[in-house]
């Protein structure tokens, strides 16, 4: 068992400024099964969680005007990264994955670093990456 000196105890939610709020949240619900929690419409805001890690989903303000965030010149979320149950369940999600119109994929399925792990990255509705990850 790992020692540790931490004051917090992992993630509580992590929130995502989208461009389009209703995509966002059907690509968490349809795509891979989260489930929504709370919404908040005035805000506008979706909380959706997986049963494990929540998201709130804020909708921009002004879509058309925001700036795209682009991961190698801009300070903030490098991507998101999910765990799946098994490479098995990796490989299925990314056929599902690759024949939707609302995800880009950035690479298929493979070693993380020469491993036994396996990852992949998409962006998903709004440009967010997303890396799903299988641990050996």
């Amino acid at each position: 068992m790992v020692t540790t000196t931490a004051r917090t105890q992992g993630i509580h939610h992590v929130g995502l400024t989208v461009p389009d709020i209703v995509a966002t949240q059907t690509f968490f619900r349809e795509a891979l099964g989260f489930s929504q929690v709370r919404e908040v419409p005035d805000y506008p805001a979706v909380f959706v969680s997986d049963g494990t890690v929540m998201l709130t989903l804020w909708q921009a303000e002004d879509p058309t005007s925001a700036i795209a965030f682009d991961r190698r010149r801009v300070i903030g979320l490098h991507h998101l990264a999910l765990r799946v149950a098994a490479a098995q369940s990796l490989d299925a999600l990314y056929e599902e994955l690759a024949e939707r119109d609302d995800v880009t994929i950035e690479f298929a399925p493979e070693p993380l670093r020469d491993g036994p792990t396996r990852h992949m990255i998409c962006a998903i509705p709004g440009g967010i990456r997303i890396e799903l990850i299988a641990p050996a």
